[in-house]
């Protein structure tokens, strides 16, 4: 086996885990109840899978101008899905979506002021 083969099946791998990864949390978008744990499904499977297609990418590219786009977009994935999923999620308490039964730790209830829902 050469050098070529091993990167081509890694890649293969790689992309085959990341896409079936985003199928997971696009099925979990459609499937679970609550806001919360739809947001759940669409950051950390999400981002685990497009890094994963990413490095499938990279293998199967063999290029080295090509790795620092690639990172380029696996970072701005890794710093933009937790804080607008976090942003969500406050906002969605704030406005009352979230039920407090559902809760394990509520840390916003003495802090936030609840909104009321839908245009003033």
């Amino acid at each position: 086996m050469t050098w070529v083969t091993i990167a081509d099946v890694a890649s293969a791998v790689l992309l085959l885990a990341g896409a079936l990864l985003t199928l997971v949390a696009a099925i979990g978008l459609l499937r679970f109840p609550d806001l919360l744990s739809r947001m759940h499904s669409a950051t950390k499977p999400q981002v685990l899978g497009l890094l994963l297609v990413l490095a499938g990418l990279a293998l199967r590219l063999r290029e080295p101008s090509a790795i620092p786009l690639l990172a380029l977009v696996a970072v701005a994935q890794m710093l933009t899905a937790p804080v607008a999923s976090h942003m969500v999620g406050r906002k969605a308490f704030r406005i009352g979506l979230i039920e407090p039964d559902t809760l394990s730790a509520d840390e916003l209830s003495d802090t936030e002021v609840h909104e009321s829902r839908g245009a003033p």
